[in-house]
C-alpha cells in the first residue's frame, strides 16, 4: 500500500466547506471520509462530497469544447471554438449594440476560486448591462439590505452558532442546507451544542422540515407571512420597552422611524394572516428578548417570496434592536483573510436601481438584473434586445423561474454559449459549449463562504489531479474569452498569484498570511471565532448604520395589504406552494453522481392528510399541479409535516426530456418546479424571485 497518498482539500459542492481526506492510488479512489483536523468543519462531511469522485470519473463530463452541427454535435479545437465565439459575438454587438449580449452566472461559479478571481474581467471585456445570476433567485435580499444598512452589499452578519444561547430561524432548514448564507458544517452537532449548553432553538415554517424535528419547538407560519411576524415581534419589543441598542446607540440612525413603521403591526393585527396567536408571537418576543443572546436568521423561504427585501431587512432591525448584533452569541460579522470588502470604500456610488430591465423596469443590483427578467429580454423585440447568451456553470432552465419560457427564450437566440460540463437543459441550446475541468483538478479557495462563516478560518487546496493537456480550467477560459472579444493576448495572471495579493494584504498579513503559509497547513488554519467588528465593516458614507432606509418604508403599504385576504386567488388557487431542499441533491448540478440519486424517488408533492382526504387522494397516486405559468403530474405524498393548504416539492430536479444527446442525468425521474414557479412574480423590492408561496391547484391527474 506505499502507493496509496492521502490529499486534504474543502468540498466545493455546497457552501459548508467540508474538510474532507482522499486515499488514492493514481487516479483509483480508494476513499473519501471527513478530515478532523479541518479547524471549521471538525470532521463532518455530508453525503454529496463523496459524489466528487463521480464528477471526475463521469464518462458522459464533456472534456472537449463542441460545436452544434446538423443532427448532433462536433469536437472542435479550442482554437476554432474561441476564433468562432469572437468573430460572432463582436458582430452582434457591432450590428446591434454592445447590450445585445447577455451573461447568465450559475451556483458553481461561487465556490470555483478561478471564476470568482477571472470574471470581473470578463464582464468588463464582454461590456454589456445584461447580466444576471441565480443570486436573484436566490439571496438578492440579503445583498439588499447589507447594502443599505452597512454601505456594501458583502457587509453580511452571520449568527455566532458557536455561542449563541437562543437561534431563530424563519424560512431555513440548515440542517439538510449546512447554513445557507451561514456556512456552518455539522449544524445537527451545532444545534444539539445550543441545547445541551441550556439554549433554545425554534424554528418557524410552512413545514416541518428536518432542521424543525430536532430544534427545541417549531411553529407554523403561513407563507409569505413571515415580515407580517417580523414587524409584530419588533412592535411588542418597543410597546414593552425591550429595546436595547448597546454599544450601537452612538453609531445607529432611523430607529423613530422603525418604531412608527412598526406601531400598525401588532400581534393582535397580524396573528390571523400569519396562522400565530398573538400571545405566542409575544411569548416568542420575550424570549427572544430574554436570553442571554440571541439571534434571528431567516433565509430562502423568507428571502425567495414576494416580501424577501422586507425580511431581510426585518431580520437586520430585529437583532439590531434586542441589543443582538456585533455581539458574542447575536449577529456578527465574519473577518475573512480574502476580504472582499478590502476595496470598497465607503460611501461609493449605490449601484441599485442604476439602470432598469427593459421590458419592466425591474432593478438592476450589484451589476445584473434579475434573473426573472431574462426570457423576455430575450424575446421582446426592440433596442438592446438580447440576441446573444453566455451562461457560464448554469442551468437556468431548471433553476430560475417559469424555465419553461426561457426554452423558448434560448431556441430564439441567435448565437449562444454555455461554459458547461455536461449537456442539460440549458446546454444543449447552445451553439459551442466550453467545458471545464472539475473538482479534484482545480485548485480550490472559498473566496465568498469565507465571508459567510460562523467562524474565521482559511485554508487552500491544490489540485489533486492534473488536467489533460487538451483541457482548460474554467479561469483559462475565461481568459480566452477575454482575449477573443477584446482581441487583446492574454496575461500571465493566475488565480494563485492574485489570492496571494490579497492574502499578503488582509488584515492577517501579520501572522505571515500568505498562500505559501495554506500550503504549508493542507488543513487550514484556525483564525478564531467571530468578534465584534462592526466599525471595519461599515461602508456607509458617514459610518453609521441606517436602520430605516427609505425603500423599506415605502415598502410597508404592499405589506399591510398582505393582512387582507385574497379570497378571489384562494378561490382559483387554493394552495400555496413552497420548494424544498434534499440532503443528497444540490441545485441541478449533482444528479451525474448515482449514489446521490438512487433509491426511492424524492420528487413528490407532500400534502396533509386533511388536504387530501378533502380531495379524495391517496399516497403514491400521481396528480396534477397547474399554477398560473404551467403544470405538471407527479405523485402525492400525504405527510403532516407540512401545514394544510400548503404543499412541497424539491427544487433542482426536472431531469425528464428524452434528447438522446443529453446526459444520463438529464433523463432521470424528475419534473421542475420551476415549470410551476411565474417570472412575473417577484419581490418588487429587490427584483428577487418570488419562488415560494406559488398559487397552485391540485386534482387527480
Amino acid at each position: 500500500m506505499s502507493d496509496v497518498q492521502t490529499h486534504y482539500r474543502t468540498c466545493n459542492i455546497c457552501e459548508a466547506m467540508c474538510g474532507i481526506e482522499i486515499r488514492h492510488r493514481g487516479e483509483e479512489i480508494l476513499s473519501i471520509k471527513p478530515d478532523p483536523a479541518d479547524p471549521f468543519s471538525r470532521g463532518h462531511i455530508c453525503p454529496k462530497a463523496v459524489a466528487l469522485q463521480d464528477f471526475y470519473h463521469d464518462p458522459e463530463r464533456l472534456k472537449k469544447p463542441l460545436r452544434k452541427i446538423p443532427g448532433g454535435w462536433e469536437e472542435i479545437s479550442w482554437k476554432a471554438a474561441f476564433a468562432e465565439i469572437g468573430a460572432r459575438m463582436r458582430g452582434i454587438q457591432a450590428e446591434y449594440g454592445p447590450h445585445s449580449v447577455g451573461a447568465y452566472m450559475g451556483n458553481p461559479n461561487a465556490h470555483n476560486l478561478g471564476n470568482a478571481i477571472f470574471l470581473p474581467q470578463f464582464f468588463k471585456a464582454l461590456g454589456s448591462k445584461q447580466r444576471f445570476s441565480s443570486a436573484s433567485a436566490d439571496q438578492l435580499p440579503h445583498h439588499v439590505a447589507a447594502n443599505y444598512m452597512f454601505g456594501a452589499g458583502m457587509s453580511i452578519s452571520v449568527p455566532d452558532i458557536n455561542r449563541t444561547d437562543y437561534l431563530l430561524i424563519i424560512g431555513g432548514n440548515p440542517v439538510v442546507s449546512n447554513g445557507s448564507m451561514m456556512s456552518a458544517a455539522g449544524m445537527p452537532g451545532r444545534i444539539k451544542a445550543i441545547q445541551q449548553r441550556g439554549g433554545k432553538v425554534v424554528v418557524i415554517d410552512p413545514r416541518r422540515t428536518e432542521t424543525a424535528k430536532i430544534a427545541s419547538e417549531h411553529l407554523f407560519i403561513r407563507p409569505e407571512k413571515d415580515a407580517l411576524l417580523l414587524l409584530a415581534m419588533i412592535h411588542t419589543l418597543i410597546a414593552d420597552d425591550r429595546v436595547q441598542l448597546r454599544h450601537l446607540q452612538a453609531i445607529t440612525d432611523g430607529f423613530e422611524q422603525v418604531k412608527s413603521a412598526a406601531a400598525a403591526f401588532s400581534p393582535e393585527a397580524v396573528a390571523e394572516a400569519v396562522g400565530i396567536s398573538a400571545g405566542k408571537i409575544r411569548q416568542l418576543t420575550h424570549e427572544f428578548a430574554s436570553a442571554p443572546s440571541a439571534v434571528c436568521y431567516s433565509r430562502m423561504g423568507a428571502s425567495t417570496q414576494s416580501f424577501g427585501g422586507l425580511c431581510q431587512w426585518l431580520t437586520l432591525v430585529l437583532n439590531i434592536i434586542s441589543g443582538n448584533f456585533d455581539r458574542v452569541g447575536g449577529a456578527m460579522f465574519p473577518q475573512p483573510a480574502f476580504d472582499l470588502l478590502a476595496g470598497v470604500k465607503a460611501g461609493r456610488a449605490n449601484s441599485y436601481g442604476r439602470y432598469q430591465s427593459r421590458v419592466r423596469q425591474l432593478p438592476y443590483f450589484n451589476g445584473e438584473f434579475p434573473i426573472a427578467a431574462l426570457a423576455e429580454e430575450i424575446l421582446t423585440p426592440g433596442a438592446e434586445q438580447i440576441r446573444a447568451l453566455f451562461t457560464i456553470a448554469g442551468n437556468p432552465v431548471l433553476s430560475a423561474p417559469n424555465g419553461d419560457r426561457l426554452t423558448e427564450a434560448f431556441a430564439a437566440l441567435e448565437f449562444m454559449v454555455s461554459v458547461d460540463i455536461y449537456l442539460n437543459e440549458t446546454s444543449i441550446h447552445a451553439d459551442i459549449i466550453l467545458p471545464a475541468t472539475t473538482g479534484l483538478e482545480i485548485a480550490h479557495f472559498d473566496v465568498f463562504f469565507n465571508s459567510f462563516a460562523v467562524s474565521n478560518t482559511v485554508k487552500y487546496s491544490p489540485p489533486m489531479f492534473e488536467k489533460a493537456d487538451y483541457q482548460k480550467h474554467d479561469w483559462q477560459i475565461l481568459k480566452g474569452l477575454i482575449s477573443c472579444l477584446t482581441g487583446i493576448a492574454e496575461d500571465g495572471s493566475t488565480p494563485e498569484l492574485l489570492l496571494d495579493q490579497g492574502l499578503r494584504a488582509g488584515r492577517y498579513q501579520a501572522q505571515g498570511m500568505s498562500l505559501q503559509l495554506l500550503l504549508d497547513n493542507p488543513h487550514g488554519i484556525d483564525l478564531g471565532p467571530l468578534q465584534p467588528c462592526v466599525a471595519e465593516r461599515l461602508r456607509t458614507a458617514d459610518g453609521r448604520i441606517q436602520l430605516a432606509p427609505a425603500m423599506y418604508l415605502n415598502d410597508l403599504p404592499r405589506l399591510r395589504a398582505a393582512l387582507q385576504d385574497d379570497a378571489a386567488l384562494r378561490a382559483e388557487f387554493p394552495f400555496q406552494m413552497i420548494s424544498r431542499r434534499l440532503v443528497r441533491n444540490h441545485n441541478t448540478w449533482t444528479h451525474n453522481a448515482y449514489r446521490l440519486i438512487k433509491g426511492k424517488n424524492p420528487v413528490t408533492l407532500q400534502m396533509h392528510s386533511a388536504d387530501a382526504q378533502r380531495l379524495q387522494l391517496h399516497t403514491g397516486q400521481t396528480v396534477s399541479v397547474r399554477s398560473a405559468s404551467g403544470q405538471v403530474q407527479l405523485p402525492l405524498e400525504i405527510d403532516d409535516d407540512i401545514l394544510p393548504g400548503v404543499v412541497s416539492i424539491p427544487q433542482g430536479w426536472g431531469h425528464n426530456q428524452q434528447d438522446t444527446a443529453m446526459t444520463t442525468a438529464a433523463r432521470q425521474p424528475g419534473i421542475s418546479i420551476n415549470s410551476l414557479t411565474d417570472d412575473r412574480r417577484i419581490d418588487p423590492l429587490t427584483g428577487n424571485a418570488a419562488l415560494n408561496g406559488t398559487p397552485v391547484v391540485i386534482a387527480a391527474a
